[in-house]
């Protein structure tokens, strides 16, 4: 082969690889279990409410009729609205995982503070806990309101802001409760991410990043848990994304972020399918008035899916 057609063909094989690598995913729903289609219709069609982030994390749905969307790289809370306008709720470094209490207030999981914080609907906010035993949290992750009315939370190096010291050596699971005490309640993760209770509050979930694995545990007097082992594993490749944030539905599956969508669970620890989506998602919430919908948030992007169940929503439980 001639020095020409051997360059030719070497682009030719390197133009086919990028392709292959940055050519976006499709929308489509796998089943692995007959199953998968008592919770999602076979012809559901997945719809963009709002493009246009940096990186999008943390939905909450407000009964208002619009979503709370944390944005890591723009540093902002915003209100997302299904017709797609955007509103600045408030200008916070890093801001990550979101949750309501039973007041409706709405709590935020402040990386830059490395603190769990409250945020006022005019757009302040105040520090509920950002110390463990005198040392400051790394960067708290993701959060979920507990059965008890407690504050559940993960605190990860992940976003540890660059050039502070990590003051507490290991990545924990806490328990926030009302007047302020924060309880280790496990650092036998190594990268502790989305975490969630079942519906009947016996069971608590949480994701370990870097495993790739969904831990489940006991839960105890307090919060306290015992018992923990592995659900689930969710393997991919080294971009296809990891388990991050999940929700329950009312009938007990789980659905977790994973890689390259969200993998659906049932109760047992059987994975009924994927929701293969075309940006990775990082985390979910259910939303509408119904709370039937599927609200995630994906990289740049807001969609929306609807189901064929119900979510279960801890904060509306009491």
């Amino acid at each position: 082969m001639k020095n020409s057609a051997i360059v030719l063909f070497l682009l030719c094989c390197l133009t086919a690889h990028l392709g292959a690598q940055t050519a976006p995913r499709k929308f489509e729903l796998q089943a692995s279990s007959p199953q998968f289609w008592r919770l999602l219709d076979r012809n559901a069609q997945l719809a963009k409410v709002a493009g246009g982030f940096g990186f999008t994390e943390g939905p909450v749905w407000d009964p208002a009729g619009f979503l709370y969307v944390s944005d890591e790289t723009l540093n902002k809370i915003f209100r997302v609205y299904l017709d797609g306008r955007k509103e600045s709720f408030i200008l916070l470094g890093d801001p990550d995982g979101n949750t309501f209490d039973r007041q409706m207030r709405l709590l935020d999981c402040a990386s830059v503070l490395r603190a769990i914080i409250r945020i006022t609907p005019h757009g302040q906010y105040v520090v509920l806990a950002d110390r463990y035993q005198g040392k400051r949290f790394n960067s708290p992750n993701d959060v979920v309101l507990g059965p008890d009315g407690a504050i559940y939370f993960t605190d990860p190096t992940l976003d540890l802001p660059k050039g502070q010291k990590q003051e507490i050596p290991f990545q924990g699971v806490y328990r926030l409760d009302s007047k302020g005490n924060v309880q280790l309640l496990t650092k036998d993760l190594s990268q502790p991410n989305g975490l969630a209770f079942t519906p009947d509050g016996k069971r608590f979930f949480v994701d370990d990043s870097d495993k790739r694995n969904i831990r489940v545990y006991d839960v105890g007097r307090d919060g306290a848990l015992s018992n923990g082992r592995i659900f689930g594993e969710e393997p991919g490749g080294p971009d296809d994304g990891v388990p991050d944030g999940m929700r329950f539905d009312r009938r007990g599956n789980l659905f977790v972020t994973g890689p390259k969508g969200i993998w659906v669970w049932d109760a047992q620890g059987h994975h009924l399918g994927t929701i293969v989506l075309p940006e990775q998602p990082a985390n979910l919430t259910w939303g509408d008035k119904d709370y039937g919908t599927l609200y995630i948030t994906a990289t740049t992007s807001v969609y929306r899916l609807r189901t064929k169940t119900r979510g279960f929503v801890p904060y509306l439980a009491h």
